[in-house]
């Protein structure tokens, strides 16, 4: 392994906006994020997949009346994310080392008030289509964890995963699609302009070569 991962590796490891296995607090804040993480009684936002952390820090500079964590397996991009937030001096964000299919060992019922799939790998195959973010295994977790009026929202580039998200949604009891859109920059709509007030660096890349970036916000009832 590249001696700069093995630093940043070490670095997280002493990084109190970072949790990970092998702190001890981790798998000990389920119903307590608020009080016991960020030390303070904000709504909780969550995003599944944050990789360098990118939207989660730009929503917790937005936002300081919320707080934010970015979830995501890999430790050197959370790493950046991390080293993001502290030099902008955020105490309103962190990460949180793990698998997305294991949200609820680590977040109780209700406890969020909003979650962001941003970019997530769109598994093409039919054989990893459990895998995707939206489909009814994870819609399913994040109905559990979200509060009563909580919202979950997407953002990708493809537009097969945008066409499966709303199919799903479409065939979900109590699910309601609120806004969606296969082209969000085109959109002039005030409903859409929490979206577009944040453009990760991939997000351009997209945008640059004219792939329209797709959007749906939705309640999962």
């Amino acid at each position: 392994m590249p001696r700069i991962k093995l630093q940043r590796f070490a670095e997280n490891a002493n990084r109190p906006d970072i949790i990970e296995p092998g702190k001890e607090i981790f798998g000990r804040l389920s119903g307590n994020w608020a009080a016991d993480f960020f030390h303070n009684t904000q709504p909780l936002v969550l995003e599944v997949g944050c990789g360098k952390g990118e939207y989660t820090v730009g929503l917790a500079q937005l936002h300081p009346e919320q707080n934010f964590l970015g979830l995501d397996i890999k430790g050197e991009r959370i790493w950046r994310g991390s080293t993001r937030a502290e030099a902008l001096g955020l105490n309103n964000v962190g990460f949180l080392r793990l698998m997305a299919h294991q949200l609820t060992e680590h977040f109780a019922p209700g406890e969020l008030s909003e979650i962001w799939i941003t970019f997530p790998d769109p598994r093409p195959r039919d054989r990893d289509i459990k895998r995707r973010l939206t489909a009814p295994r994870f819609l399913n977790m994040y109905q559990t964890l979200l509060a009563p009026g909580g919202v979950a929202q997407l953002k990708t580039d493809s537009e097969g995963l945008y066409d499966y998200t709303l199919e799903v949604l479409a065939g979900r009891p109590g699910a309601t699609v609120e806004v969606a859109t296969r082209d969000l920059y085109a959109e002039t709509d005030p409903a859409f302009a929490a979206a577009q007030a944040i453009q990760t660096h991939f997000e351009g890349k997209y945008r640059a070569v004219g792939v329209p970036i797709k959007y749906v916000r939705f309640r999962l009832g």
